[in-house]
């Protein structure tokens, strides 16, 4: 029995560290910005997209792949930030409809561009790795191995970085900030950058396990949305909170379970944050 539980968590830990990919990139949108963006999905499936014609159809290496395709989502994260989202920086209601507009867009030039069907691409590592008789795919292992990587250099980007530090001086007082010199529309341009790089890297660390299509955005924006309630919407240590319990809650259930309930107790558990802790297990009421 022990055994079969430290599976489920090892298993919950794989699939919540990417949740908290997504719902990193999505709460410092928001948490700096004051948008909702409902396009998150979307730049997630632009990762899956560049990273299959990077490395399954062009041949580059699977690791270059997956660095080019984050930096392309992010300059295009970073056009649509200039272009259109900028004036609607703290307007939550309004910016949160354009980038459901956003979202309906990338996902229908996607569908123009390389059609509605799921694809498959080769998987880098295959195989599995047997630890004291625990199992563990050798390409979610890779998965989990580059994520804690990426999100560790995140926490000290955030904490020792000078860009880093702007980037928390904004998402705490904007006005305050601009008085020292930091530059907010700078702020913005490069968070909304690093929230879309983070989606996308995602998606590119997760195609090869699933399927490849214009909607695979879906599911991992409802998962980065329910990560950021429990954790708190723009608290970035609730991020990691929300995701790593999503995924062993999920890992758990499905386990014992099934998956269709597995994915009716995540609502489950949002319903119960937002009527006891409205603001999430360590977000602060505003």
């Amino acid at each position: 029995m022990s055994q079969l539980l430290i599976q489920i968590l090892m298993n919950g830990l794989m699939m919540g560290l990417v949740y908290i990919m997504m719902a990193l990139g999505f709460t410092l949108i928001f948490g700096i910005m004051r948008i909702v963006n409902f396009a998150h999905g979307e730049f997630y499936m632009l990762g899956a997209m560049a990273v299959m014609l990077l490395f399954s159809t062009l041949g580059i290496n699977y690791f270059i792949a997956v660095l080019v395709a984050a930096l392309m989502v992010a300059v295009v994260g970073m056009v649509i930030e200039r272009l259109l989202l900028r004036q609607f920086v703290g307007r939550e209601l309004n910016g949160m409809i354009m980038t459901l507009a956003i979202a309906i867009t990338l996902k229908a030039g996607a569908t123009i561009i390389f059609g509605p069907q799921e694809m498959s691409i080769p998987r880098p590592v295959s195989g599995v790795t047997n630890i004291a008789g625990i199992l563990i795919p050798n390409d979610r292992m890779l998965v989990g191995a580059i994520a804690i990587a990426i999100l560790v250099l995140f926490y000290f980007f955030l904490r020792y970085a000078r860009a880093g530090l702007a980037m928390r001086a904004v998402a705490q007082d904007w006005e305050a900030a601009a008085l020292q010199g930091i530059r907010p529309q700078r702020i913005y341009l490069m968070s909304f950058g690093i929230g879309c790089a983070m989606a996308g890297l995602a998606g590119a660390l997760m195609a090869p396990i699933f399927t490849v299509s214009p909607f695979i955005g879906d599911v991992p924006m409802l998962k980065a949305f329910i990560v950021v309630i429990l954790g708190g919407l723009g608290s970035l240590p609730g991020a990691v909170v929300g995701g790593l319990l999503l995924g062993v809650v999920e890992a758990g259930v499905a386990t014992f379970i099934n998956t269709t309930v597995a994915t009716m107790i995540s609502f489950a558990l949002v319903v119960v944050i937002l009527l006891f802790r409205p603001a999430g297990l360590m977000g602060q009421s505003r």
